[in-house]
């Protein structure tokens, strides 16, 4: 017979209470849509990545519909420079010619689309890995150069139109869409499409509950580096104009704010190197980066 130390029971009661005061958040967010921008580090490490996927099975579990975008700058640039194609940036846009575009296609919805779709299965889920291409999910426009100095960007679009109906079916259906950032165009065209603004286009258009960003970071910060747990739209324009919110978190601010404008219920920036960090969002009061709301 297994005795039960003081030590364990004071552990099992301690994780009983922490899934009893999950059950409000589970409750709040039964049969709601969260869209989930993955990226960053945390695409780069195997444990993180195993992490990830665990967070999203059990979403699905609890009856919460998680869908999944992905990025995958570092691994792009790795293959370009493997193949000797030259790329440059122009405002954090890739310069994407022809030869180009077929290596990110390859490396978005070829290689790390199918990674993250079987560690999500691996770990109990039912993932379906896509891109904007597969049943004419995102109707791309092409970035105007005028827009970017007359600077000529290539085969780089923006969400024009989303499919809303496939994916209503895969949620429907039980599935778990993972979505590599890849579009059309009006003459069926390939485009890169930036992952951060696909999946704000994606998350304003099923009504999302939640967008959720992972990156390197743990959330937008104060000028003496402590993180701002919660702002407002009204908050970011004046964050930005002081020189808080600088670089690269602008955009990925303003498509967090784009998406609140369009019907999404608030949006969160995460430190996606942090294992469990969805889980601490959704099932816990306080969060764990910067809320986005109205």
């Amino acid at each position: 017979m297994t005795k039960i130390s003081k030590t364990n029971e004071h552990d099992w009661i301690e994780q009983a209470s922490i899934l009893s005061k999950a059950l409000p958040y589970m409750q709040k967010y039964s049969n709601k849509n969260i869209t989930i921008k993955f990226g960053g580090s945390a695409m780069g490490k195997n444990d993180l990545s195993v992490s990830f996927a665990k967070d999203i099975a059990l979403l699905k579990q609890v009856g919460i519909n998680p869908i999944v975008i992905h990025g995958g700058g570092p691994r792009i640039e790795i293959m370009l420079d493997q193949l000797n194609v030259k790329s440059k940036f122009i405002d954090g846009l890739r310069v994407t010619d022809k030869n180009a575009m077929k290596v990110i296609e390859m490396v978005l919805s070829g290689s790390i689309n199918k990674e993250i779709v079987m560690e999500i299965n691996k770990e109990g889920g039912r993932a379906i890995g896509v891109s904007g291409k597969d049943a004419l999910l995102v109707k791309t426009y092409k970035i105007d150069k005028k827009s970017k100095g007359n600077k000529e960007l290539g085969f780089v679009g923006e969400p024009e139109k989303i499919n809303k109906d496939f994916l209503k079916w895969c949620l429907d259906s039980n599935f778990i869409p993972v979505i590599s950032p890849i579009g059309f165009g009006k003459n069926y065209q390939t485009f890169n499409i930036n992952a951060d603004t696909l999946a704000g286009s994606i998350s304003s258009e099923i009504n999302s509950e939640r967008l959720i960003m992972l990156t390197d970071v743990k959330g937008v910060m104060d000028k003496k580096k402590n993180i701002l747990t919660h702002i407002s739209i009204k908050d970011v324009k004046k964050l930005i104009s002081n020189g808080t919110i600088s670089g690269g978190m602008i955009p990925k601010v303003e498509t967090c704010v784009k998406a609140v404008q369009n019907g999404v219920k608030a949006a969160v920036i995460l430190d996606g190197t942090f294992p469990h960090a969805i889980l601490l969002e959704i099932f816990t009061e306080h969060g764990a980066g910067t809320l986005i709301t109205k």
